[in-house]
C-alpha cells in the first residue's frame, strides 16, 4: 500500500511539473528549460540540469507522447454501432462542450469529444436501448446550463423523442456520473452501453461497475490514428509535451480509482 501511495504522489508531482512547464508558447517552454538548467547550476548539480533537458526533449517528442496516448487506448478498438448488443440505456458521458461568452450572452461550442454525442444518437436510432441518458456535467467554475441540458436540446433537434431522454443531476467527475446514473436506473441489474472517449473508458467502466451497473463499453474519440513514422515524429513540440501531461493526469485518475474500488 505504501508503494502505491508513493506512486500516486510521484505521478501527481510529475503532472503538476509538466503543467508548470508545458505551454503552447515555445518561449515559455524555453523559460521552463532555463529554469531547470539554472536550478541545477545553483545547486551545483549537472545531473539536475541534464535531467531537465532530457525530460523536456524526450517527452516532447511525438513518437513518445503518441505511444503514451496509445497505451491509454490500448484496451479497446473502434467498433460499429450495429455490432453492439442491446441494453437498458445508452449513457453518454460529459466532456465535449465548451461555454463561450459572446456579446449576446452565453453560447456553446463542440469540443474534441463530440463523437460521444453523435455515437449516442446512432445507438439510440439503431434501437440498441429504449433510453438515452446524458450526464449533467458541470464543474464548480462552469457557468451556463449543464452539458446534459445542452445535449438534450441538440438530440431533440435531431429527432430523438423528448420522453426518451434523461439527464442526471449535476455531476463533476466520473464517479459522480456513475452514482447519478444508478439513481436513474430503477432496475435490479441495469445494463448500459457506455459511450466515452477510448482513453477514458478503463476508468469509467471501473467506476460504473463498482456502482452496480453492467457495462457494454463503446469507446470513441480515439486520439491516435494509423500513420507512418517519419522524421517529424522525433522533433520535440509543445503539443506533444501537453499530450504527455495529459497521459500523466489520466494515469493518476486510474490509480486513484483502482485504490478506491
Amino acid at each position: 500500500m505504501n508503494i502505491i501511495i508513493y506512486t500516486v504522489v510521484i505521478l501527481t508531482i510529475f503532472y503538476f511539473l509538466l503543467r508548470l512547464i508545458t505551454n503552447i508558447s515555445s518561449k515559455k517552454i524555453s523559460k521552463g528549460l532555463r529554469f531547470l538548467i539554472i536550478l541545477g547550476l545553483i545547486l551545483g548539480s549537472k545531473k539536475i540540469s541534464l535531467t531537465g533537458v532530457a525530460i523536456l526533449v524526450i517527452f516532447s517528442m511525438p513518437i513518445i507522447s503518441g505511444k503514451l496516448i496509445a497505451y491509454l487506448e490500448s484496451d479497446y478498438e473502434l467498433i460499429k454501432p450495429s455490432k453492439v448488443e442491446s441494453a437498458d440505456a445508452v449513457v453518454v458521458l460529459s466532456g465535449m462542450v465548451s461555454t463561450i461568452k459572446t456579446k449576446d450572452g452565453l453560447d456553446y461550442e463542440w469540443g474534441g469529444g463530440v463523437d460521444r454525442f453523435f455515437t449516442g444518437i446512432d445507438l439510440f436510432n439503431l434501437n440498441k436501448a429504449p433510453t438515452l441518458i446524458f450526464t449533467g456535467g458541470k464543474l464548480p467554475w462552469s457557468i451556463g446550463v449543464t452539458e446534459g441540458e445542452f445535449l438534450k436540446k441538440e438530440a431533440i433537434k435531431l429527432g430523438i423523442p423528448k420522453k426518451d431522454i434523461l439527464i442526471t443531476e449535476n455531476v463533476e467527475n466520473t464517479d459522480q456520473e456513475a452514482k447519478a446514473i444508478r439513481k436513474l436506473l430503477l432496475l435490479d441489474n441495469p445494463k448500459i452501453i457506455l459511450v466515452t472517449s477510448a482513453f477514458h473508458m478503463p476508468r469509467a467502466q471501473l467506476v460504473f461497475e463498482a456502482a452496480g451497473i453492467s457495462v457494454v463499453p463503446f469507446p470513441v474519440d480515439f486520439r491516435i490514428g494509423a500513420q507512418k513514422i517519419t522524421f517529424m515524429n522525433f522533433i520535440p513540440s509543445a503539443g506533444s509535451f501537453t499530450s504527455t501531461s495529459f497521459f500523466v493526469r489520466e494515469m493518476i485518475g486510474r490509480t486513484y480509482y483502482n485504490l478506491k474500488y
